[in-house]
């Protein structure tokens, strides 16, 4: 996925009308940066409007090795460019469902209590792949109540430990104890949410290299029902070609 799509992508799930102030958050974070010691998490403030980092602490530097400065006068698009690219559609799914979550489940007096977690690989200055669990609460919103500025945490774990991408949100209840009120791996459901079961069959026999006239031989339909069933396939996958999907799936073994 190019730069300019992932843009197209985030900015839809994050478009909104207003530029608020973030001054007052900025000057809290940075005092409280000063004290903070050096360990595996860093955090930032993160406008979806501007596709910006107003604030990075300085944690950042020691758990990416990262160029700090480089990094805000980027933004997002430089950050996107270095997650692992098998994650970037999980990824860019996993937050446009959280936003419609919000706007649909999360009534607009708690959507301050909400808080954000999801996860993804990322290249570090090294040249390596981390994983990164990122943690965001939301500090302003626009006139339509949509989280548009947010404090994020970065935890940043070994390449060794295989993280499917999850989404999830938890809300602030009266005893001041986050709940859980949403939860998905979409790596396990990216086949699952709009395959059926006869699609994910024609999947199997693909990844077997098998001809639409076998599949359809194997399933005991015709060949031409198998080809309107991989279009089908790859129109809900958003995808081009029967090679590309067979690629993703060989890459990606949890999906199917």
């Amino acid at each position: 996925m190019t730069s300019g799509r992932i843009k197209e992508v985030y900015k839809k799930i994050f478009k909104s009308h207003d530029n608020p102030s973030l001054k007052k958050h900025i000057e809290k974070i940075i005092e409280l940066d000063a004290y903070l010691p050096y360990s595996s998490t860093f955090f930032c403030i993160t406008n979806t409007q501007d596709l910006s980092f107003e604030y990075i602490s300085k944690n950042m530097s020691a758990c990416l090795t990262l160029d700090r400065r480089e990094l805000i006068t980027k933004g997002m698009r430089y950050f996107w460019s270095r997650i692992h690219p098998d994650d970037l559609e999980i990824w860019l799914k996993a937050l446009n469902h959280l936003m419609s979550f919000t706007l649909d489940e999360i009534s607009v007096k708690d959507r301050i209590r909400a808080s954000y977690t999801w996860n993804y690989r990322f290249k570090d200055g090294k040249g390596d792949y981390v994983n990164i669990v990122q943690n965001t609460t939301p500090l302003e919103f626009d006139s339509e109540n949509k989280p548009i500025i947010g404090l994020a945490h970065y935890t940043v774990l070994p390449s060794e430990i295989e993280m499917p991408v999850y989404a999830s949100a938890k809300l602030l209840n009266v005893n001041n104890e986050y709940e859980t009120i949403y939860f998905n791996n979409f790596s396990q459901k990216l086949l699952s949410d709009n395959i059926s079961n006869r699609e994910r069959d024609i999947i199997r026999l693909l990844l077997l290299s098998y001809s639409s006239k076998k599949i359809g031989k194997s399933l005991g339909i015709t060949a031409n029902t198998v080809d309107t069933h991989r279009r089908n396939i790859l129109k809900k996958l958003n995808i081009s070609s029967t090679g590309e999907l067979i690629g993703m799936l060989k890459t990606n073994k949890n999906l199917i």
